[in-house]
């Protein structure tokens, strides 16, 4: 089944929801004019469908191989990551001064969704290289950023993410990488790193590994981890790639899903040692890391709702021409396609509602770092970055766990067909199954949406996010939307009830509220996307009467979000249960008796 870019809705969320002509406005992002902004999406779309979607299924099923160090990758990648630099696509929102293209990242993010889409796989070796780069211009020297940035933006040396190792897992304070000063401003580094993706590949003909590492007189835990550039070739000052460096790829991860991105354990000075470069000042590595790591995040939050949307066309696709079973209520004893039986529109409509919802509110993240990163004004500012820090977690958890449903609906709607691999349905399946992994799991993403960023501020911005979504629903009342207005507003009234239990609870008994973080998170995915779908009716019900509306378009809106209110905000209240009072049976069995 072909992908199709939804570049009307993607149009509609930048401009409506999350304020492109605002974003537009700040210093620096001038350029980002309709007109420009829909050339990109335009141009990104067919890219992603016609030469990366295609790749989908090839990876999957052909995935890599490994022979003395090197990978090859699955046919026609090669040839699409070449076509993909070629147009710019990696450094359309690296800055200028490094070679990209200055765009906002609520642009960027909409491509991004369109590459997670047509093929995860693929897509993860950009978002990871833009990754790298974030890291090192915010942190690495003119030298360093100078010799790196350009060629990386442009995608002819891609940048991968080095941090656990074996022993470590997703606590780097048990990181034991080494790194020994040579004398000539670089270092030996040795050790294995475990879970690269992208770690080795015949893509390009150099890659940029940044590599968490120990010095020899670091500290203890993970005030001792410094970040060091190791690139697979070394290089000279002009660019130049010289001898092989001491880092292979030893062994290829068997995964369950995106077989088309090779997952590689990573041995660094098997040799006597690869030759590393310091980024920053030692013993900031975790510090400097957790820039590129919240970029990463949001990534993943993108990725979870992309595949989404791919498992729902394919869904929605297949409804229409499987015919099975006579419609209910109808004079014609004929099968019908079952796209029309209650049961298959309910989960269609559940993966599409879900889907609109975080679509909106990813891109309202986005923008939010925009402004956070280039509002004239420093106190709106840091207002913003509040609302990044506070919305990272929360889009990160709530998409990719609700991905994790919505291709299982998609499998359920093909009913057996959907268990057979050829039919495609089960791969979205298993390539969404890593999402909610990626980056830190669902649990750390809930602890620290609990901790660093409600309980550690008296639940400010929660409050203030919850006072927005209550003006909304105030409008919607106004508006003649009840049905809607009514589930949000209750749903708001529970989320508020659970901020209050967490500023409360969280110094005295941390424990409690870390049994219902997770709840807490789901919950304020759905309440805050009740407030994007809230916004979206207000919008739609004031384009209906303009002369040139898409009428279609606009009505699907309404019932979408109607649907939304109606069968996924009344989850809070259970939700909310569980926050409130239900910690005591998560820790009340005795650890022997599981």
């Amino acid at each position: 089944m072909s992908y199709q870019a939804p570049v009307n809705d993607i149009r509609f969320v930048l401009n409506e929801l999350a304020g492109l002509s605002e974003v537009a406005a700040l210093p620096g992002y001038e350029d980002a004019n309709p007109e420009l902004v829909d050339a990109i999406l335009e141009e990104a779309a067919k890219l992603a469908q016609d030469v990366v979607a295609p790749l989908n299924s090839v990876g999957d099923r052909h995935g890599n191989r490994l022979d003395n160090g090197t990978v090859t990758t699955a046919p026609g990648f090669k040839e699409a990551y070449r076509q993909f630099c070629e147009n710019g696509w990696i450094g359309l929102r690296v800055p200028t001064e490094h070679g990209g293209q200055g765009m906002p990242a609520l642009v960027a993010m909409a491509t991004e969704e369109m590459w997670c889409a047509a093929n995860v796989a693929f897509s993860l070796c950009p978002l990871l290289t833009l990754g790298a780069i974030e890291a090192l211009d915010h942190h690495a020297s003119p030298e360093m950023k100078a010799l790196y940035l350009p060629r990386m933006a442009s995608g002819e040396w891609p940048g991968t993410m080095n941090l656990t190792e074996p022993q470590a897992g997703s606590d780097l304070a048990q990181v034991r990488t080494r790194a020994v000063p040579v004398g000539d401003g670089s270092y030996k580094i040795s050790g294995q790193k475990i879970f690269i993706t992208w770690g080795e590949h015949d893509m390009a003909d150099n890659i940029v590994h940044l590599v968490l590492a120990r010095l020899p007189d670091a500290p203890a835990g993970v005030k001792g981890i410094s970040l060091f550039v190791v690139p697979k070739f070394l290089v000279d000052t002009e660019g130049r790639l010289g001898q092989r460096n001491d880092v292979r790829c030893v062994s290829l991860e068997h995964k369950l899903g995106i077989h088309g991105s090779p997952t590689c354990v990573m041995s660094y000075g098997d040799e006597g040692g690869a030759i590393g470069y310091l980024v920053g000042e030692p013993n900031r590595g975790l510090a400097y890391m957790f820039t590129m790591m919240n970029h990463a995040r949001l990534g993943v939050g993108v990725e979870g709702m992309a595949i989404s949307e791919r498992a729902y066309q394919q869904a929605v696709s297949y409804a229409r021409d499987r015919v099975q079973s006579r419609e209910l209520g109808s004079d014609d004893p004929a099968p019908a396609p079952i796209i029309r039986h209650p049961d298959v529109r309910r989960m269609l409509m559940t993966m599409r509602a879900q889907i609109e919802a975080q679509r909106a509110l990813t891109y309202y993240t986005g923008a939010a770092l925009d402004r956070a990163a280039c509002h004239p004004d420093r106190a709106e500012q840091q207002r913003w970055q509040a609302v990044v820090n506070f919305l990272i977690p929360v889009v990160k958890g709530w998409n990719t766990e609700q991905v994790n449903e919505v291709t299982s609906l998609g499998v359920q709607i093909h009913g057996g067909m959907g268990f057979i691999e050829e039919t495609g349905a089960a791969q979205h399946l298993r390539d969404a199954r890593i999402t909610a992994i990626y980056e830190g799991t669902t649990g750390i993403q809930a602890m620290d949406l609990v901790g660093r960023k409600t309980a550690s501020e008296q639940g400010a911005t929660a409050y203030a996010l919850l006072g927005e979504a209550e003006a909304t629903a105030a409008k919607l009342e106004a508006a003649g939307y009840p049905e809607m207005a009514a589930p949000l507003h209750r749903a708001i009234a529970d989320a508020k009830a659970c901020v209050k239990f967490i500023v409360e609870s969280f110094n005295d008994n941390p424990k409690a509220v870390a049994a219902g973080s997770v709840p807490f998170l789901k919950i304020m995915g759905l309440v805050l996307g009740g407030w994007q779908m809230g916004r979206a009716v207000l919008v739609a019900k004031q384009k209906l009467h303009e002369v040139d509306a898409d009428q279609s378009f606009l009505q699907a809106k309404l019932i979408t979000a109607r649907f939304f209110a109606q069968h996924l905000l009344p989850q809070v209240s259970g939700l909310a249960e569980a926050v409130l009072q239900g910690s005591d049976s998560v820790l009340a069995l005795d650890e022997a008796a599981f």
